[in-house]
Parts: C-alpha cells; sequence; structure tokens
C-alpha cells in the first residue's frame, strides 16, 4: 500500500467523504478536506488541510479545482460527490499532468450510474432485473393502482423517493421532484454492495443489508454473503462498466419475480463502507493500491458476514464563530488548521 500520500478528498460534508478522510488518516495519509458548504463537518476534522470548492454545477469548478490542486500539490483526488464526476472525467489528463492520480470510470460509466432512467435501459438491455421504470410522459403505461415510487433521475441513494399507491399519485408527485423517474416499489431485503473493480476489471463485492435508512444514508447495517446477488452484481458491474470503488444497490425480493433485482449504481464510496472495513474487506488501502498503479490483492477484501454498523450524530468540533475555513477563499490554507 502506499505510504504517506498527500490525497485530496471531496464532498467531506457527507458520510463517504467524512468517512473516509477519517480513514485515511487512520492509515498515515495527510488528508485535503474539500466541499462547497463551509460548515461541512469533515473540514473542522482535526489535522485536515479545509478547502472550500464551489460545487460541480458551478462554471468555476474546474477552474478552482485546479487551483486547489496547485495550491496543495495532492498525490491523488478521491471525489465522494456524483455530480464532480463528469467534470472530473474531462479534467484527468489536466490532473495528471501536474502530478495529480484520479482512477475515474469512463464518461459513458458516469453516466450510467447518474442517470437512473440510463441505468435501467444499460441493465434492460444486459438482460440484469431492475425496477420497470417510467418518465412523467410514459405514466399511461404504469398500472392504475401499484406500489410505485417517485424519485430524482440523478441524485444519490434514497433521497428525496416518495412512495405512493396510484398512477394518479405518481402524476401529481411528478410535479413535486425535478427531472423525476416513476418506478415500481420492491419489497425485501434491501442491500448495498461495497465494490471494488481493478484495473483488469475483476471485481470484489461486499454485501450488506439496509436495515434503517435515514435520508438516503443507511444508519443501521449488517453484512451477509449471498451468491447470487454477487453475481448479479458483477454483471451489473460489468455492464456499466465499473472502474475503482462503487457501489450497487438492490433488493432480494420476496415477490413472484426475479429474486435479485437492481434498482441503481454509484461510482463512488457508499456512505456506509466503514461496515465493510469491519467485516475484514480493506476497502481504502485496496483502493490506494490501485489509485497508485499497484495490484488489487483482492484476498484482503473477503469479509465477514453478520457483523453489523451503526451510525449517529456526533458533535465534531466547537469554537470561537467563525470557524476558521469559513473566510478561506481562493483556496488558500486556513492559518493553524493544518
Amino acid at each position: 500500500m502506499p505510504v504517506h500520500q498527500r490525497i485530496l478528498v471531496t464532498g467531506v460534508g457527507g458520510a463517504p467523504g467524512f468517512d473516509l478522510t477519517r480513514h485515511l488518516q487512520s492509515l498515515g495519509h495527510d488528508v485535503i478536506a474539500a466541499d462547497a458548504n463551509p460548515m461541512a463537518c469533515g473540514l473542522a476534522l482535526t489535522g485536515v488541510t479545509p478547502c472550500l470548492l464551489p460545487p460541480a454545477a458551478d462554471p468555476d469548478f474546474s477552474t478552482r479545482l485546479m487551483q486547489a490542486c496547485r495550491t496543495h500539490q495532492p498525490d491523488a483526488l478521491i471525489s465522494t460527490v456524483e455530480r464532480e464526476l463528469l467534470p472530473l472525467v474531462a479534467l484527468q489528463d489536466d490532473l495528471a499532468a501536474i502530478g495529480v492520480r484520479t482512477w475515474l470510470p469512463s464518461r459513458d460509466a458516469v453516466t450510467a450510474c447518474g442517470d437512473k432512467a440510463r441505468f435501467h435501459t444499460v441493465l434492460a438491455a444486459h438482460g440484469i432485473p431492475t425496477p420497470t421504470t417510467f418518465l412523467p410522459h410514459e405514466l399511461d403505461q404504469a398500472p392504475l393502482r401499484a406500489p410505485l415510487i417517485v424519485k430524482p433521475r440523478g441524485g444519490q441513494g434514497s433521497q428525496n423517493v416518495i412512495a405512493c399507491e396510484t398512477r394518479a399519485q405518481a402524476s401529481v408527485l411528478c410535479e413535486l421532484i425535478p427531472d423525476p423517474i416513476v418506478q415500481e416499489r420492491l419489497t425485501g431485503v434491501e442491500f448495498t454492495a461495497d465494490c471494488l473493480v481493478d484495473r483488469t476489471g475483476r471485481a470484489s463485492v461486499i454485501l450488506r443489508e439496509r436495515l434503517l435508512v435515514k435520508a438516503g444514508l443507511a444508519v443501521a447495517s449488517r453484512t451477509f454473503h449471498d451468491a447470487e446477488a454477487t453475481d448479479v452484481v458483477d454483471r451489473t458491474l460489468r455492464a456499466v462498466g465499473g472502474a475503482g470503488t462503487c457501489c450497487v444497490q438492490g433488493f432480494i425480493t420476496d415477490g413472484d419475480g426475479p429474486r435479485v433485482v437492481v434498482t441503481e449504481a454509484n461510482a463512488r464510496f457508499a456512505g456506509a463502507f466503514p461496515l465493510s472495513e469491519a467485516a475484514g474487506a480493506h476497502l481504502v488501502a485496496q483502493t490506494l493500491n490501485g489509485l497508485f498503479d499497484e495490484p488489487v490483492d483482492h484476498a484482503q477484501l473477503a469479509y465477514k458476514p453478520d457483523v453489523y454498523l451503526i451510525k449517529g450524530f456526533e458533535t465534531v468540533a466547537t469554537g470561537t464563530w467563525p470557524p476558521p475555513w469559513g473566510a478561506l477563499r481562493d483556496n488558500d490554507t486556513a492559518e493553524g488548521t493544518r
């Protein structure tokens, strides 16, 4: 595993970025913690170099990111924000030219994971079970009465997902949720698979049941083994072109259709990935191996079943107002926050 690297982690206000920052620090690496929100909890972690970046949709995102990399000189960059991935794919050659490593899937793979309607089309074309999906203009094809969910076509996890029981209700919800899709609602064991796809295309899959979900994040989970679910996840990763660390969500259903159904994938660390680490899979260390062009040791990604994780809130920092990193501009580093 690479030792003592400087790694820029984006999205440190969210669970994946916050926990990844802590884990990288525990492995002895220096972390440049970046987020678009000056109140992001990861900016307050002891020992990080805080860095404010604009949101990915901002026209200045790419320019500001390159400025940050020239200022802080990271050895590598790991993004935990789905919307940043397309700009980063476009920037990866520029980043490499200034010595910043990235490990990103192709533009097509990012699009397939980030656009849930596109994801459905890709999986259906590969014969992988996925929920029946309708765009708003296709709702006349949906059953009049059926368990449905309405959710954003983009976004992450279970955020802004609303359940309903009829086509008419779904039509109303489509007026409330920006750029929505409508899908059949599944029941059974909901799972997330933490995955690492090496540079040869080989994948390791760590399955965990989502026991309790709040605001799209699994706050209570347990690991389990299931050969069929592992196989379907592996097929999904091949279909979308997964690379590096990513996650796949789905259900082991209790209905009459296919037993394992995949609902979505994200081309980034998942929010509850620390459970995979707790179960024995060295996901972060092996990600760093691949990031720095060293072989991924899949034997180090084996895991134990029936290990559980419970997440909660904590106070990260207290002090005088405003916090020093809140005044950062143009990616300058606040004094005393290294």
